[in-house]
């Protein structure tokens, strides 16, 4: 197989292969691999009507989901043994779902073990519990999306548009500099911060929907996603200005409103094992969690949860 670096430009061809098949893992569209495909190293491959991807983080090699018809997934199972044997690594595969964990252990004569990762499992939520914020368990999220509006009566949602790019990189840049000065070690930042220009200075070629909200003339908060599959929506990036209560609240609530309030369900994707970003997730009471599941050798260390 020939496997080719992510590009922009590769989007019309891998995209009709997330979307022939229904999936509910918050990774399986080209916007969420294109964030991350350089920090991943991400590549991708096409044989015999199925999409291939792998990634390298830190030295480590790994399979990520093959994409194609159900009759083909074992034999493209088969396909990333021989490439992990190629580049000298024993087999890892992570961020599957389960039907195909489930076809890597159905593979004769291997002793391979599946686990599915706390950390890297989706949030869903049922999109009007969000949007109404209703009864004594969205108490305190309705407090902070008061605060909000009384302090900014005159705030206004904004649909993402060429007009207001400029502003919200502005303001990224300002919100991304402050995380950076706090945590100049995480790799995670700078590399979202990039991604997240590439795809402002290209929004219409992603095909996603954006909101922002604005108070005077700044953008204080802003938000993108898309449709996941028939009934779900996944939120891609939300960013909001740390001295502005209740903005993270107000474009959460404002966005589903605005562009989603007729379908039925959102996934705001993991926590990655971050104690306030799990905290934070759960209050707004999830109705389940999508798993993903790792697939490795018996015993192997990257079964374990970190």
């Amino acid at each position: 197989m020939e496997f080719h670096a992510l590009k922009l430009e590769d989007k019309p061809i891998l995209d009709p292969f997330f979307r022939a098949r229904r999936y509910e893992n918050s990774h399986f569209n080209f916007t969420t691999i294109f964030i991350w495909r350089d920090l991943y190293d991400m590549h991708w491959a096409i044989e015999d009507d199925v999409l291939f991807l792998t990634a390298k983080f830190e030295g480590r090699y790994m399979v990520l989901s093959s994409f194609g018809p159900e009759e083909k997934m074992t034999a493209a199972a088969i396909k990333m043994e021989k490439w992990m044997k190629s580049v000298g690594q024993p087999f890892f595969a992570y961020g599957l779902e389960k039907s195909l964990a489930d076809v890597y252990l159905a593979l004769p004569g291997r002793d391979y073990a599946v686990d599915s990762s706390r950390n890297e499992a989706d949030y869903l939520y049922n999109t009007q519990d969000l949007i109404n914020l209703s009864g004594r368990k969205y108490h305190t999220k309705k407090n902070h999306l008061n605060a909000f509006w009384r302090s900014y009566p005159d705030a206004e949602y904004l649909p993402i548009t060429d007009d207001i790019v400029p502003e919200c990189k502005l303001n990224m840049n300002t919100w991304y500099k402050k995380l950076l000065a706090e945590t100049p070690d995480d790799p995670y930042i700078g590399t979202e911060r990039t991604a997240v220009m590439e795809i402002l200075n290209n929004f219409p070629s992603f095909g996603l929907k954006g909101g922002a909200l604005k108070v005077g003339q700044r953008i204080v908060a802003f938000t993108f996603g898309e449709m996941l599959n028939d009934d779900t929506v996944v939120i891609h990036v939300e960013k909001a200005s740390p001295d502005v209560r209740g903005a993270y609240a107000a474009i959460n609530q404002a966005f589903l409103e605005h562009e989603w309030a007729d379908v039925p369900f959102v996934n705001r994707q993991e926590d990655m094992g971050l104690e306030g970003l799990r905290k934070a997730k759960e209050s707004y009471r999830p109705v389940r969690m999508i798993e993903k599941f790792i697939v490795a050798p018996k015993g192997a260390k990257e079964l374990e949860e970190p």
